[in-house]
């Protein structure tokens, strides 16, 4: 085989090669062309080497352009290498700008990443922008079904509400998402049923309490704007008041009895001391009346105590045994 044949054969393969990829982008080099947004051979290539869906890509940019969006191919290349999703992107700044809402490409671009992996889409937040949403407050999800405050007659009051909120795009990214908004208005129905009088203001007023909670500027800080609270409906609990005061009454009573309790302890142990001591004092006179038998023995050695007053002072004691019995018959 001669060199002119085998550079024949070598051109031969580089020209279908290079029809080959002329083809497998014709198709979309095409569309883009007339739709008025142009995209060249080499880009396709390029963004087929970095592994990017220039279909798609390509797509998107032909979407905005019929939109009178301009957005570059290396934008809508760049949010997709960043993990954006870009046809709901150029579908959401499509939306506010029919809708007249100031939204550029690089804010569609950080909404739609701070939603990535939340279940929320950049396009569902500027729908809520241009139709406000309503949330339930509480989150019947979280297992509660009504929010409970007392007010200061004690009674309970259950309430259910419905926040109307609309998306503030300005504030979307680094903002306070639903709960934290379910939070802040159960937080003030709680404490505006708290500040009435009784409950029967409240059942008479419900509105009160959403005006109220509006004053408060709950939506500060916030991805969303309040446009209302309405209260959809509200129900008396328990009575409260009357349960603690009950169970009030009931401390008390144990505390008293457990003071009653140390307190005849205390008594107890006081008889239990005074009987010790009258033991105490029985021996001591015990032990005192053993020493007269010995000291009269002694008076009888040393001469201070004859015969004759030893039993005098016998009949004396006989006497006064006499009178003492005599007395107790005449008692009975």
């Amino acid at each position: 085989m001669t060199l002119t044949t085998v550079i024949l054969i070598a051109g031969v393969v580089l020209g279908f090669a290079f029809l080959a990829i002329v083809f497998s982008f014709f198709s979309v080099w095409l569309r883009a062309w007339l739709a008025g947004a142009y995209v060249g051979i080499v880009t396709l290539v390029a963004m087929r080497l970095r592994q990017v869906p220039y279909g798609l890509v390509v797509d998107a940019r032909i979407t905005a352009k019929k939109a009178g969006i301009e957005i570059t191919i290396d934008d809508l290349e760049a949010h997709y290498l960043a993990g954006g999703n870009v046809v709901p992107t150029v579908q959401a700044l499509i939306a506010a700008q029919k809708a007249a809402i100031e939204l550029n490409w690089n804010r569609a671009c950080a909404i739609d990443l701070a939603t990535k992996g939340s279940g929320k889409s950049v396009v569902e937040a500027v729908r809520t922008s241009v139709d406000p949403k309503v949330i339930d407050c509480p989150n019947p999800a979280a297992g509660r079904t009504t929010i409970d405050g007392v007010a200061k007659d004690g009674i309970q009051v259950k309430v259910k509400a419905r926040v109307t909120v609309r998306t503030n795009l300005d504030r979307f990214v680094g903002g306070a998402k639903e709960d934290t908004i379910i939070a802040r208005v159960g937080e003030g129905i709680v404490s505006t049923i708290g500040s009435a009088e009784t409950y029967k203001i409240v059942l008479e007023s419900p509105d009160a309490i959403s005006k109220v909670v509006l004053k408060r500027g709950l939506d500060v800080g916030s991805a969303f704007e309040i446009l209302s609270i309405d209260i959809a409906d509200v129900d008396v609990g328990e009575n409260v008041g009357a349960k603690l005061q009950e169970a009030q009454a009931e401390a008390n009573k144990n505390m008293a009895q457990a003071q009653a309790e140390i307190r005849r302890a205390a008594a107890v142990a006081l008889e239990q001391e005074m009987k010790a001591r009258v033991q105490e004092m029985q021996a001591e006179v015990v032990r005192a009346q053993a020493e007269v038998p010995r000291a009269m023995a002694e008076a009888f050695r040393s001469g201070r105590l004859g015969v004759m007053d030893y039993y005098k002072m016998e009949n004396i004691q006989a006497d006064t045994g006499m009178r003492k019995v005599i007395g107790t018959e005449d008692k009975k």
